[in-house]
């Protein structure tokens, strides 16, 4: 049980680390932004043609008498409205990675650097375009992992006592490890630790991934709440990576903006950023 705690303190710490990080905070907010203004854009138009899209799509109830088929038709448009809502929280924190994927991946590294002993972080080496490709195939399996445990707790959830009280709680410890899994991606990616290896090293510390990713999924049922948390998530789960992967972390504040610039400066010009993710527990050559 003290996993739970620990997870929850690096949850916290992440939000901490880019409070006193306003540039990254402010550069982390773009991606999620972004997202939020497709995603609304997408549910306007949902709402607006979805009525006409519902019409379209049964036209043998064309001949029923009223009320049958307002009320028919009313339905559909609010389960596809519904429907949609559902998707769009479902997917919401795989784009915005994905649409975020070059800031969250500077994002993690300054944390990286911030609290590595010798102030140097791992690198993949890999093209922007190969890492925007692992992280969409990673997301789609990951999502497709979760849609099953979503089939499976809908069906639960018609048990009587158990649907109406132990399944929710369960709904949200299938969230918050799914959620961690996305986001602790930017870091162990950078790690060259692979999807089945990042699963198996969160099974084995089940109750850390649960005190991180579950108060994160209850706040994130907040509206827009998801937006402003991100970045800070991100941060979390780059702490939580190096815990799974036994690396040390230093508790310091860390240096603001300008002094971490002004070191990142002279790690380029003396080539102390190099990689060292080779070795590391669970790394797989991809």
């Amino acid at each position: 049980m003290r996993d739970l705690g620990v997870g929850f303190r690096y949850l916290l710490k992440g939000q901490r680390w880019v409070a006193r990080h306003g540039r990254q905070y402010g550069f982390g907010l773009v991606p999620g932004l972004i997202t939020l203004v497709l995603y609304l854009a997408a549910l306007v138009a949902l709402a607006v043609w979805g009525e006409g899209f519902v019409g379209w799509a049964t036209p043998f109830a064309d001949d029923w008498s009223s009320p049958w088929i307002g009320l028919f038709r009313g339905f559909l448009t609010a389960v596809l409205f519904a429907l949609g809502l559902l998707l769009a929280v479902l997917t919401f924190t795989a784009v915005t990675l994905l649409i975020g994927q070059p800031f969250y991946e500077s994002l993690s590294e300054r944390v990286d650097r911030d609290v590595s002993p010798d102030g140097t972080a791992p690198e993949s080496g890999l093209p922007l375009w190969r890492e925007l490709w692992i992280s969409a195939r990673d997301s789609l399996r990951v999502l497709a992992r979760a849609l099953m445990w979503a089939v499976l707790l809908f069906a639960l959830g018609f048990v009587p006592v158990v649907g109406q009280t132990v399944v929710p709680v369960l709904g949200f410890f299938v969230t918050g490890f799914f959620l961690t899994e996305e986001l602790a991606a930017v870091a162990l990616q950078r790690r060259d630790v692979d999807l089945r290896a990042r699963l198996a090293l969160f099974r084995s510390r089940k109750t850390l991934i649960w005190g991180f990713g579950t108060p994160l999924g209850l706040a994130f049922l907040v509206p827009f709440v998801a937006v402003f948390l991100m970045p800070g998530a991100v941060a979390g789960a780059t702490l939580l990576a190096r815990e799974l992967l036994g690396e040390e972390i230093s508790e310091g504040d860390g240096p603001d903006d300008a002094d971490t610039d002004a070191a990142h400066a002279r790690d380029d010009g003396d080539g102390a950023g190099a990689s060292h993710a080779a070795g590391r527990p669970g790394a797989t050559n991809r």
